[in-house]
């Protein structure tokens, strides 16, 4: 075979192999995406959940005694365990001793500054009194002054009526100077008042805070629930914040799954989801998918893919209900392993097995 031969052998085989693997490319990108579109229903396993709450002392102290058990089912504002009180309590009677202490100083403050109202109206009444007085007596010293002039009356009773004018006005000066103290004194009663009135309110404000103290020692459900770990046991002593009690929402129920990127496209916020645990094949529990992560992982070790190559998984969240958690609220159980299928084609109808089916039907 001459080169010329060769060379042109060459070419034809790169051109035919190029076209082979371009049509091979195709042929399994189409492949890939008929099968996509052809798959409406994408499954996954997961695990019930539901969100935890956790309840705590508000303050340090010692358990007193606890009135539930782990797997107890408890009611929001139920009160599950209760703190030692015995130190608030002195604090209360204290508290209140004081608001009745406070009330009697009210009291006598109240009756002191009456008493130096009327001081101040009776020093009142008495400048208007030596008023009266020095008007009489400047007019008859002005009457006697003429007649001495006349010689009608000696001029000895004249310079008296002059000094008994002098002793109104001196006795005037006096009066008015009381009522001034007068209203000294009536403005400290005053502030003495408020004062005993302040102290009386910071007395009661300390009676309602002991109060609302007690109160908190009554650690309450704060939701429905199911009581899961007695984290603490009575007459232990616990931190401010330390947790008595750990129980879970069982209004608040969810399954946990992951999709792998090309079928977590697909599915959106609000998308229905069929739950079937292995605990209960029989029934089928409607859910809807309320997360979707922003960001995909590595395949969990706990989830069960098909093929290993699917490494990049996006976690969801389906969950149940709240009417249906509610109606079933006794038979909700939390850690079960199952199934969920999730519907890649909205438009695309539930297949018979998948079709809901609840205990009571």
């Amino acid at each position: 075979m001459t080169d010329q031969n060769r060379a042109r052998w060459i070419r034809t085989a790169w051109v035919v192999g190029s076209i082979a693997i371009v049509v091979i490319v195709v042929v399994l990108a189409w492949q890939y995406i008929k099968g996509l579109r052809g798959k409406v229903i994408a499954s996954a396993n997961g695990r019930i959940e539901a969100t935890e709450v956790n309840i705590a002392a508000k303050y340090a102290g010692r358990i007193a005694k606890e009135f539930v058990d782990e797997g107890d089912y408890v009611t929001t504002g139920e009160v599950v365990a209760k703190m030692d009180t015995d130190v608030l309590q002195a604090q209360l009677r204290e508290a209140k001793a004081k608001v009745q202490e406070a009330q009697s100083t009210i009291a006598s403050k109240r009756s002191k500054l009456a008493q130096r109202e009327s001081e101040k109206a009776a020093a009142q009444a008495e400048v208007i009194k030596r008023e009266a007085e020095l008007w009489t007596a400047r007019k008859r010293a002005d009457r006697t002054l003429v007649l001495a002039g006349k010689a009608a009356v000696s001029q000895q009773e004249a310079d008296d009526d002059k000094a008994r004018v002098q002793a109104y006005e001196a006795a005037i000066s006096a009066a008015k100077a009381q009522v001034k103290a007068a209203e000294a004194a009536v403005a400290t009663a005053r502030s003495e008042v408020l004062e005993a009135e302040s102290s009386h309110q910071a007395a009661v404000a300390t009676v309602q805070r002991i109060q609302a103290d007690i109160d908190d020692s009554d650690l309450k459900a704060p939701r429905d629930g199911r009581i899961q770990y007695r984290v603490a046991q009575p007459l232990e002593v616990v931190q401010a914040g330390g947790r008595v009690l750990n129980m879970v929402d069982l209004s608040d129920v969810y399954m946990t799954f992951f999709l792998p990127t090309k079928e977590a496209g697909r599915v959106t916020l609000g998308s229905e989801v069929r739950l079937m645990l292995d605990a209960a094949p029989e029934l089928v529990i409607p859910a809807k998918v309320t997360f979707v992560a922003d960001v995909a992982q590595f395949t969990p070790k706990t989830v069960e893919t098909a093929s290993e190559r699917e490494k990049l998984m996006f976690r969801f969240k389906a969950h149940i209900p709240a009417d249906l958690l509610r109606a079933h609220i006794k038979k909700v159980k939390t850690g079960l392993p199952g199934m969920a299928y999730v519907r890649l084609d909205p438009q695309a109808p539930w297949p018979d097995r998948l079709k809901v089916r609840l205990p009571n039907e």
